[in-house]
C-alpha cells in the first residue's frame, strides 16, 4: 500500500491537487482562517509529499510574521506574542511528526525537537499564525482541539473509532463555520459510513459529500432567483464598476423592502454559503453560477452591514467584487455604509451635523432607514454609558419606533412619504439623544451630576414625592464628588470595604439634604447603579 502511495508520480499529481483545492477555498473564502491538515500514510510519504510542495509553491515555505505585526516595535511584539494576539514567524506549512534517528539530516532537522513540536502545537492553535498547513501522519489525530481547523486531507487508511476521531478534528463549532470539510483522496466514505453505524445506532449514515452540496447550491440559486425575479441585476453582471457598485446598493433596498423578505433572503443565502463553502472548488458550479453567488454574498454583507454593523461575507466576495466595492464608492451617503464598525476608516462623530445631512442625502429610504437606526442604536447606546436613566427612556422610544416600522401595513410597504416619516423621525431622535447630552448645560451642571440629577429626580417621580429644583441640584453634585472621592481605586466596585463607606457616605450626605421620604437601601441601589455604570464607561 505505501509502495502504491508514495509512487513519485502519483505523489505529485496529489500535491498539485491539494494546492489547487487549498488556494481555491482561499480565493473563495471557504475557510475561516485556513487552517489545513494533510494526513499521510508514513513518515516518508509525509517528507514527499513536503518536497512536492516545496517545489509547487516555494512562497509558503518562507518564515512570515502575522500581517497585524508588521508594524510593532520588537518590544510590542514580544508582549503580543505573550499574550497570544499575534503569532511568532512561521512558515506556512509544516510537517508535525516525531524524529526518527534513520532520518535524512534535511527530515531530521524540519521534525525539530520536542520543545519545537510543542512550539508548532501552539501556533497551530494561534489563529493568527502564518502556520497553516499542518502534514501530519499520527500526532494530532486524536484529542487535538482547534475549532477554527476546517479542511482535512486524507491519505491514509484510517478505521472505525480512528477514523471518528481524525475527522471530529474539523466538526468544531467556530463562529463563521457550521461544519468541517473533509477531502478524501483514500476512499474513506464506505469506512465513515461503517464506522457511523457502529458508534451512532443510527440508519442515518451517509454524511454530505460534494455532489450533494453542489445540488443544495443549485437549489438555493433558483430560490434566490425566484426571490429576484422582480428585481433588474443585469447592470451588475454587464456595466462597469460604479453601475456594479449601484446595483448591489439597490438590491440591498430590494431585500429590505419588508422584514418577512430581508429574513428569507438572509436565510437563503447563509445555507446557499455553507454549500458553497464545501463544492467552490467543483467543476460541476460554473462560472455564471459562481457570478451570482458573489452577488448575492455581495447583497447580504451589505444588509448585515446596515443591520448588524459587520460584513461576516466580505472574505467570501470574490477579488472582482471586493475591489469594485474599494474603487467605486460615491460620494452618495451609501459609502457610509461601509465605514461603520470599520475602526481604520477613525472614529465616527454621530453627531456631527454633516455627518447625518450625508446620510440624510441617500435616495434608498429603506437603506437610509436601516442605517439611521444602527446610528440611533450607537447614539443611545453612547447616552446608557453615562446617563441610565435617559438612556432607558431613549431605548423605549427608539424600540416603539422600530416596531412601527417593521410592522407597516402591506400598502405603505413602499409610500415614499411613510419611509420619509420613519427617517424624519429617528433623525429627531438622534438629535434628542444629542440635546439630553448636553442638557446639564441649561442646569449649570456637568454630564455625570445630570445623571445623578435624573437618577434623583426618576426616584421622586416613581415614588410620587416632590423636591425643591435648587436643592436636587446641589443634591447631586454632592453624590458626584462623595463617587469621585470613593471610586479613586480601579477597583473599586469590586471591593467591599469601599463599596460599604461609599453607602455610608451616600445614606449621611442623603439625610443632610433631607432626601427622601423612602428607605435608604432602594435610594442608594439606584444611585450605586448609576456610579458603577458611568465609571465602568468613563473611568
Amino acid at each position: 500500500m505505501n509502495a502504491i502511495l508514495g509512487d513519485p508520480d502519483r505523489i505529485c499529481v496529489l500535491a498539485r491537487d491539494f494546492v489547487e483545492h487549498y488556494e481555491k477555498r482561499l480565493e473563495e473564502g471557504a475557510t475561516v482562517v485556513g487552517k489545513a491538515m494533510f494526513v499521510c500514510s508514513a513518515r516518508a510519504i509525509a517528507y514527499q509529499f513536503y518536497q512536492a510542495l516545496e517545489e509547487l509553491r516555494l512562497a509558503w515555505f518562507e518564515v512570515l510574521d502575522t500581517d497585524n505585526a508588521a508594524e510593532l516595535s520588537d518590544l510590542e511584539r514580544k508582549r503580543a506574542i505573550s499574550e497570544g494576539r499575534i503569532a511568532a514567524p512561521s512558515e506556512r506549512v509544516k510537517m508535525v511528526m516525531t524524529r526518527g534517528k534513520d532520518d535524512v539530516p534535511r527530515l531530521y532537522q524540519l521534525l525539530g525537537s520536542k520543545d519545537e513540536r510543542k512550539e508548532r502545537d501552539k501556533q497551530f492553535k494561534n489563529k493568527h499564525s502564518n502556520f497553516k498547513v499542518a502534514i501530519v501522519v499520527d500526532m494530532w489525530l486524536t484529542g487535538f482541539d482547534v475549532p477554527f481547523l476546517d479542511t482535512m486531507y486524507i491519505d491514509k487508511p484510517i478505521q472505525k473509532h480512528s477514523l471518528i476521531q481524525t475527522i471530529s478534528r474539523v466538526s468544531r463549532q467556530f463562529e463563521g463555520k457550521d461544519k468541517g470539510l473533509v477531502v478524501d483522496y483514500i476512499g474513506i466514505k464506505s469506512e465513515m459510513n461503517k464506522a457511523l453505524a457502529q458508534y451512532s445506532k443510527t440508519d442515518e449514515t451517509n454524511f454530505e459529500d460534494v455532489a450533494a452540496s453542489v445540488i443544495e447550491v443549485k437549489n438555493h440559486l433558483a430560490l434566490l432567483a425566484s426571490l429576484f425575479h422582480k428585481f433588474d441585476s443585469k447592470p451588475y453582471f454587464t456595466g462597469e464598476a460604479v453601475k456594479q457598485l449601484d446595483c448591489l446598493n439597490h438590491a440591498a433596498e430590494f431585500v429590505l423592502c419588508t422584514e418577512k423578505r430581508q429574513k428569507r433572503f438572509m436565510d437563503l443565502v447563509k445555507r446557499l454559503k455553507a454549500a458553497y463553502d464545501i463544492c467552490c472548488s467543483s467543476e460541476n458550479i460554473s462560472e455564471p453560477a459562481r457570478d451570482h453567488i458573489h452577488f448575492y454574498l455581495a447583497i447580504r454583507s451589505i444588509v448585515f452591514k446596515l443591520t448588524k454593523a459587520e460584513a461576516p461575507d466580505l472574505a467570501q466576495m470574490n477579488t472582482k467584487v471586493r475591489n469594485m466595492i474599494a474603487d467605486a464608492l460615491q460620494s452618495d451617503g451609501v459609502e457610509e455604509i461601509f465605514k461603520l464598525g470599520n475602526e481604520d476608516g477613525g472614529e465616527i462623530d454621530i453627531f456631527n451635523d454633516d455627518y447625518i445631512k450625508k446620510i440624510e442625502k441617500i435616495k434608498l429610504p429603506n437603506t437610509k432607514i436601516k442605517l439611521l437606526q444602527q446610528l440611533l442604536a450607537k447614539a443611545i447606546g453612547e447616552l446608557k454609558k453615562v446617563n441610565q436613566v435617559q438612556g432607558i427612556d431613549f431605548t423605549k422610544r427608539f424600540e416603539a419606533l422600530v416596531s412601527r416600522y417593521n410592522e407597516r401595513k402591506e400598502d405603505d410597504v413602499l409610500v415614499s412619504e411613510v419611509l420619509e416619516e420613519f427617517s424624519d423621525s429617528m433623525v429627531e431622535l438622534i438629535y434628542g439623544v444629542q440635546d439630553e447630552m448636553n442638557s446639564g448645560d441649561e442646569l449649570g451642571i456637568g454630564i455625570e451630576e445630570k445623571a445623578f440629577y435624573d437618577a434623583l429626580k426618576s426616584l421622586a417621580v416613581k415614588y410620587d414625592f416632590d423636591y425643591p429644583e435648587d436643592k436636587l441640584i446641589a443634591l447631586s453634585q454632592a453624590v458626584k464628588t462623595i463617587v469621585d472621592d470613593k471610586a479613586t481605586f480601579t477597583d473599586w466596585n469590586r471591593r467591599d470595604d469601599i463599596k460599604a463607606s461609599l453607602k455610608v457616605a451616600l445614606i449621611i450626605v442623603l439625610a443632610k439634604f433631607g432626601y427622601p421620604p423612602i428607605s435608604h437601601d432602594e435610594v442608594y441601589k439606584e444611585i450605586f447603579e448609576q456610579a458603577v455604570n458611568f465609571k465602568a464607561h468613563r473611568g
